[in-house]
């Protein structure tokens, strides 16, 4: 129903914690058929019926969402309102769930720091997934995958928590373990409909004690609207400044009471579409810098030139400009400009249905199931395949060497062939993907307090990969009338054969030094299917009881116990095209992935309630978690965690935590097949006064390599790496610590300060070496056992792999401070203000890259060469004003500079022309208007068109996994939404 704004101004006097949420009231309107109770001893129906299925917000922590109701609430008129505005929370002093404790206790006695993240502050930044949203906080990293990857990414959305990478981050859904992408082994943000958020508590504190492996880093548990009895539909669209990349959303949703209440039916519908950026459409990202010169200009584009690349044994370098004819000298003009072909971002169409069900049988009983299918298609293009032999470890010729007596070879010579296949056009990926989450449970009273859930998930993740224009290298070779001279030898020398085209139905010969007949393209070209599989079962059961028994001491509180089991597996099915297993498509290799495990654990927690409203000690709360689990894989591992909470009084409360960590290998970083990537490097050998003091230590490599001291790198800024599982992995082990204060002053309504010191500790890292790090190794002589893990071609003596499977690093640590600020309050009475600010200044992160070897400090540093970043520090504030039916909202994103690293030592004046990148600050608006049970929204973000600050990364010219977000530029988004 229509709420009027003198009633609206009413309860927002009665809740002014809730109105620090920043809510708007159609927003949510009525989400629920039940009224709130104001009691703390209210029927189990009320205050546990929400424990199972949502995890409710905290007070330690430092969203305005986390403020609880002061006043109880009269009439359901007014209940119903405060549902509007914020969703169901529950008033005075009634017990909760939250994020980090599997007991629902009182909300101002966690010590878990915790951000809440309210629907209303995803909906105003105007974003249409959840991931674009959580890229803007300090806490959350540049590690992980997001729409802007489109090399590798496939239009998934991924995330990560303090730089530690998607791995050891754990996603909730309610509360439970959801089913994840089978391809980057995360849970896909693109997947979750953002109508259907209620909010995100993030714990920013390790979890695994409680939640199992995977929780290093913390976790993000996403709540999911329950019991709706209202309808809503909202449409949203956007577009750039540049009259590209549009984006549209519709979504609505329904609910149904049933038997007087006691059982609500709820569906939910969304559908998204991103329409993504072209390279060439961005003039910061066109052209592409290839190298980062200490003086002179970059290096621009791809020395494999569509017109073909020619290396005569005598020596030099050639293309041609007619069709192979006649061959001039290579120039810098002649090379490839790729970027004109490739996606800056995603496409991607993403449909999400929801049904949520439960029935209330009585109190010892209530039956409920949800179900979330998606199903995602994205693509993205790249530049035509270029062609410079087999990719190992194919059995065909590595390496293209015509002979001499070929027809038509105008060097008379062996010469070898680099070719750009613009005949076959640009590569296109297509992605399609069916995600489905089944939960169904039962809960309820046992007795005398005593709380039970009990619930089994099933998931599974299907994904087709088709790769279009990727070419057959052994029908091209037939084309080009070539055969080996050794088969199966990939260092096998060529010979001119034209019956091997003669004798293949629809082939057309062709000259190597020209390009291909229609025919010829019909005959060598070729689509890729890759299918992929993960299933995902997890029985869980749970009891706990809040107050089991109260303490004997004067103003002594109650104890509470949680304990529960959980039996989880996990499979996954990889398996590529047969021709790019063989290593016959122009694509890059990959074998078959497959795997799985399976663990049984079990949990136990106890919170102590010391002293509560004593003297010096309005609360005194200690709390003890710890996890056994039994993997089938690698055995038993322990893990635990303490925590105290104290406050003197109420204004101010101090918390700290200690914690351990598990983490055992991923199913793709134990049994993933061995696939070829080229990552962004340049090779020492042709780059040796780069290296400063120890370039005389790279040319001595090179020289007993048989390199000449003029040697080039034909692919610059690519290097063929191996990468791969390691079924000799060991599990990662860790330590967190956090201690903090959490400042409410009576004396300024609605303020909130809180500091918080975190701390993490990973030893046997699993992970991968970077590829210019091992090479950088192994020919400065830090480490010359990396140089068996690369291999030059006999022929050309390019670095054909270097192989950098996943393995157990020495370790990493990384701590700072995080600095949250919450300020609500009432201007007059119809206008209201609400600032937000989180702050965070990262101390250190260092990596050790071999057990007991040198620690490399990556503060503040920028892992150029197409990786992470760390910044010092990262800062975001939103302010909002509101004056009755409006509000305008200002946000503001600050990401530090940083010097360039590239994994090794730092880069600077003497070793490259650009080494470092400033500091930026992004700006964004949004203005909301209410009109009965409409809701209008209008805002653009980039405000300021800020570019992606200029990074060499060998293909955007930034790096995308720090500034992805900035790649669309500036753009207007438009919001429409109607209760009924």
């Amino acid at each position: 129903m229509a709420i009027t704004r003198t009633r609206l101004c009413r309860t927002s006097l009665l809740l002014g914690a809730t109105i620090l949420a920043g809510a708007s009231l159609p927003a949510v309107a009525q989400t629920t058929s039940k009224p709130v109770k104001a009691s703390s001893s209210a029927h189990h129906k009320a205050a546990h019926k929400s424990a199972g299925k949502r995890m409710a917000s905290t007070a330690s922590t430092t969203s305005p969402a986390v403020a609880s109701a002061s006043a109880p609430v009269s009439t359901n008129a007014r209940r119903n309102t405060l549902v509007s505005l914020s969703g169901p929370l529950p008033a005075g002093n009634e017990s909760i769930t939250v994020v980090g404790s599997a007991l629902s206790t009182s909300r101002n006695a966690n010590a878990n720091p915790v951000q809440i993240i309210t629907a209303k502050q995803i909906a105003q930044t105007g974003v249409n997934n959840l991931g674009d949203y959580l890229m803007r906080l300090p806490s959350v990293g540049s590690s992980a995958t997001t729409n802007a990857v489109t090399n590798g990414g496939g239009g998934v959305s991924c995330t990560d928590l303090r730089n530690l990478g998607t791995s050891r981050v754990l996603v909730l859904i309610d509360g439970k373990r959801t089913t994840v992408n089978g391809a980057t082994n995360c849970v896909d943000m693109n997947s979750i409909p953002v109508q259907q958020i209620q909010s995100v508590e993030i714990l920013r504190d390790g979890g695994s004690e409680l939640y199992g492996a995977d929780a290093v880093s913390g976790v993000i548990n996403i709540k999911m609207r329950h019991d709706v009895n209202t309808g809503n539909v909202t449409v949203r669209g956007s577009i750039s400044q540049y009259g590209d990349a549009p984006e549209g959303l519709i979504s609505a949703f329904k609910g149904w009471n049933f038997d007087h209440g006691k059982g609500n039916i709820t569906l939910f519908g969304q559908y998204l579409t991103s329409t993504g950026v072209m390279q060439r459409n961005r003039a910061w990202a066109n052209p592409a810098a290839q190298n980062n010169p200490v003086s002179g200009s970059p290096t621009f584009g791809s020395g494999i030139a569509s017109n073909g690349t020619f290396y005569p044994d005598s020596g030099g370098k050639y293309t041609s400009h007619d069709n192979g004819n006649t061959v001039v000298p290579f120039t810098n003009g002649d090379r490839y400009p790729f970027n004109r072909d490739q996606s800056l971002t995603n496409n991607y169409q993403d449909t999400s249905l929801s049904g949520d069900t439960h029935y209330d049988v009585n109190k010892h009983l209530t039956v409920y199931a949800n179900v979330l299918y998606s199903h995602r298609t994205s693509n993205n293009f790249l530049a035509p395949v270029p062609v410079t032999g087999s990719i190992p470890p194919s059995s065909l010729p590595g390496a293209i060497t015509v002979p001499g007596n070929y027809p038509g070879n105008p060097f008379g010579e062996d010469t070898t062939i680099y070719r750009r296949m613009t005949e076959f056009g640009s590569r296109r990926f297509e992605h399609a993907t069916d995600t489905v989450t089944g939960m169904f449970g039962a809960k309820g009273e046992i007795t005398h307090g005593w709380m039970y859930d009990a619930s089994y998930t099933y998931g599974v993740n299907r994904e087709q990969v088709r790769g279009l224009n990727v070419g057959n290298y052994a029908n091209l070779l037939n084309a080009w009338g070539l055969r080996a001279d050794e088969p199966g030898n990939p260092d096998s020398t060529l010979s001119y054969d034209p019956t091997v085209c003669q004798a293949s139905a629809g082939c057309s010969i062709s000259s190597p030094f020209g390009h291909l007949s229609p025919q010829g393209v019909a005959y060598s070209n070729y689509t890729t299917v890759e299918n992929i599989q993960y299933q995902f079962r997890d029985t869980n059961f749970r009891v706990h009881n809040n107050h089991v028994v109260s303490m004997p001491w004067k103003n002594g509180g109650d104890l509470g116990i949680a304990l529960g089991m959980e039996h989880r597996s996990e499979q996954v099915s990889d398996s590529p095209d047969p021709l790019v297993a063989q290593g016959i498509a122009l694509t890059n290799t990959q074998a078959y992935s497959g795997g799985g495990f399976s663990v049984s654990e079990g949990y136990l927690e106890g919170k102590l309630n010391l002293l509560k409203n004593a003297f010096l000690a309005k609360d005194l709360t200690i709390d003890a978690q710890g996890r056994y689990s039994s993997y089938n894989t690698f055995g038993g591992a322990k893990n635990w965690k303490a925590s105290i909470n104290w406050a003197p009084n109420r204004d101010i409360q101090l918390r700290a935590t200690l914690g351990t960590s598990y983490r055992q290998p991923s199913v793709y970083q134990m049994f993933g097949g061995q696939q070829l990537s080229y990552e962004f490097a340049n090779d020492p050998c042709a780059q040796v006064s780069s290296y400063g003091a120890s370039s005389a230590n790279v040319a001595a490599t090179c020289a007993r390599q048989g390199l000449p001291a003029n040697f080039q790198m034909v692919s610059a800024g690519q290097v063929p790496t191996l990468q791969g599982g390691n079924a000799a992995l060991k599990p990662e082990t860790g330590r967190t610590y956090t201690f903090g204060t959490v400042l409410t002053p009576h004396w300024v309504p609605g303020l909130s300060l809180a500091a918080t010191y975190w701390h993490y500790t990973v030893k046997n890292m699993i992970s991968a070496i970077g590829t210019q790090y091992l090479l950088d190794q192994c020919y400065t002589g830090a480490n010359t056992g990396y140089c068996g893990n690369i291999i030059r071609n006999a022929q050309t003596q390019q670095i054909q792999t270097a192989s950098a499977l996943y393995e157990n690093l020495g370790g990493l640590r990384t701590g700072g401070l995080d600095l949250d600020l919450d300020y609500n309050f009432r201007v007059t009475r119809h206008d209201h203000v609400m600032l937000s600010n989180n702050f965070q200044q990262l101390i250190s992160y260092q990596q050790q890259y071999v057990p007991g070897g040198q620690w490399y400090n990556y503060d503040g540093r920028l892992l150029y060469n197409n990786s992470t970043g760390q910044p010092r520090v990262r800062n975001y504030t939103s302010a909002t004003w509101r004056h009755d039916a409006f509000s305008f909202t200002y946000m503001m994103n600050f990401t530090g500079g940083m010097v360039w690293n590239d994994q090794s030592v730092d880069i600077t004046k003497a070793t490259g022309g650009r080494y470092k990148t400033p500091g930026i600050f992004t700006h964004d608006i949004t203005l909301a208007y209410q009109l009965n049970r409409w809701n209008f929204e209008t805002g653009v973000r980039n405000l300021f068109d800020k570019k992606p600050p200029y990074v060499v990364d060998g293909s955007t010219n930034t790096n995308v996994y720090q500034y992805g977000n900035l790649f669309m530029g500036r753009n207007v988004f438009v919001q429409a939404g109607v209760n009924f």
